[in-house]
């Protein structure tokens, strides 16, 4: 692999006449880059895809290539990329419906708009997976028909589609009203009864793990069967009778319906799986006499979960954030609160309060200055990168609590590059303050010299335009090829360098 000249396909300031030469030359990795300029031309696009083959597909997914530069009969890929993108030709389809590659078959069945009579020639293809294919996404007519067919593994694709009516749904969920099933994915390939083995070493098997059929296609109708739940368009008072089922997949497929009565959520919050229960955590549906009780959960993820539930009462969330590992992140709960629940939680003596509402970036500037100076650290930890904050402001964080703040403080974009000079001079050095650094817009080519000493800041800070370009240069020799690659992508590289960088065709 050139990766100079990968880096360079990537770089931003790579004037176009140095693009066609780059394109004369490509490989499919320089073409890989190639491929997702923005600045590259109808022309060039042509050109790329006629040296690079590969990259035909990606160019026409991104709207480079039209259906003028494509002949079906010899590039059928990129046809279906502009089909897909309903940028193709309608005579097109008919012609890949009849192709005798079925994953092109199977490509075209997931492509929007098309004609009926292609839709007819696809539901009756003689490769379930086409029929399978058109099924996940078609009308519901279609669908309609479909759930009716004769392979289980149509039904289940019929089952995902949201577009499918609710009454066949419903349908699909107890099979009442369908003709049964004749054949499945297992029956077809293996004597009945059979169940497949997790740990089949048969290099040539593709059934699921776990899939099994006595006759009657039992993974299969249980495959429907969660699917039909997962999907919302199926009728409510359908999937309420699954809450008491054996199969502990269908009712952690109903946990996460946000339709779901009291009495269903009531009891799905009692059920032994902890992966049930935190799905249900995560539910707008559940009330907040459940909340509390979820709360109490002994499983962290289910805590977890209930505290990014977006109608979580404020006091349990800050209960929950004491001793539950929430993360740098904005909770939704956190994000909708009005003001005055922003300046309770700012003035709250519980340190968890004051650490969720740190996370919002909207902050007026005193609350946002008192949090600043909070005694607790992972308070200043999450109001530290929030815009506005002054100089002085983030560099007396840094004396309270060192090291602990010195990435959050690095990560405020009002950071200067005296600060961020200083915060590269701290010792010991903070690995992860450095590797902020090097990808901060403001930071200077002192700071930016100092993150090439860390080897995972050293590629972040090779593609600064800070950089001085004499240290850009002697990047392209580096040994480690992310630091070569990011180097050869710098928009500071001088013209006559990246001419001398690619070959003349």
């Amino acid at each position: 692999m050139h990766h100079v000249l990968c880096g360079l396909a990537a770089n931003g300031s790579l004037p176009s006449e140095l693009v066609d030469r780059l394109i004369a030359v490509a490989d499919a990795d320089i073409a890989v880059e190639l491929a997702q300029r923005t600045d590259l031309s109808r022309a060039q696009a042509v050109a790329l895809a006629a040296r690079v083959e590969e990259s035909a597909v990606p160019l026409a997914y991104a709207g480079l290539l039209t259906a003028d530069d494509v002949d079906p009969a010899t590039r059928p890929d990129v046809a279906l990329a502009l089909l897909a993108e309903c940028a193709g030709r309608e005579e097109w389809t008919r012609v890949l419906a009849e192709a005798p590659d079925v994953e092109r078959r199977e490509k075209l069945a997931a492509c929007p708009g098309l004609p009926p009579d292609v839709v007819e020639i696809l539901a009756t293809d003689p490769d379930v997976r086409v029929v399978a294919e058109l099924a996940s996404w078609t009308s519901p007519e279609t669908a309609t028909r479909l759930a009716g067919h004769p392979h289980a593994e149509v039904r289940r694709a019929v089952a995902a589609n949201e577009a499918t009516p609710p009454a066949v749904l419903a349908a699909l969920l107890t099979g009442e009203g369908l003709p049964p099933a004749q054949r499945c994915l297992v029956c077809e390939r293996e004597q009945v009864p059979f169940t497949h083995d997790p740990q089949c070493s048969r290099p040539d098997c593709a059934l699921p793990s776990g899939a099994s059929c006595a006759g009657s296609h039992e993974s299969s109708t249980h495959e429907t069967q969660r699917m039909a739940l997962r999907n919302p368009a199926t009728p409510t008072q359908a999937v309420l009778s699954f809450v008491e089922h054996p199969s502990l997949l269908l009712r952690w497929a109903l946990a996460a319906r946000p339709d779901l009565p009291p009495k269903v959520c009531a009891r799905l919050a009692s059920d032994p799986n902890p992966g049930v229960r935190a799905d249900l955590a995560g539910n707008p549906a559940i009330d907040e006499a459940l909340v509390r009780v979820l709360a109490s959960d002994r499983d962290h993820e289910v805590r977890r979960r209930l505290a990014h539930n977006p109608l979580v009462p404020l006091e349990v969330l800050t209960d929950l954030a004491r001793a539950t590992r929430i993360g740098a992140t904005l909770l939704p709960r956190i994000a909708s609160a009005s003001p005055d629940e922003v300046e309770k939680l700012a003035a709250s003596p519980n340190p968890a309060a004051r650490m969720l509402v740190a996370q919002r970036r909207d902050l007026s500037p005193v609350l946002r200055d008192a949090l600043a100076a909070d005694s607790d650290a992972k308070v200043v930890k999450s109001i530290a990168p929030h815009p506005g904050l002054s100089e002085g402001r983030l560099r007396a964080m840094l004396a309270r609590h060192g090291a602990r703040v010195a990435a959050q403080v690095a990560a405020n974009p009002d950071a200067t590059p005296a600060l961020l000079e200083a915060l590269t001079r701290q010792g010991p050095p903070v690995p992860r303050a450095l590797r902020v650094i090097a990808g901060h817009r403001n930071a200077s080519p002192p700071a930016l010299l100092a993150c090439l000493a860390d080897a995972r800041a050293r590629p972040v800070a090779a593609g600064h335009a800070a950089l001085p370009p004499s240290v850009t240069e002697e990047l392209l020799n580096d040994a480690d090829w992310r630091v070569v690659e990011a180097a050869a992508a710098n928009s500071s590289l001088p013209f006559d360098v990246m001419s001398d960088l690619i070959p003349r065709p």
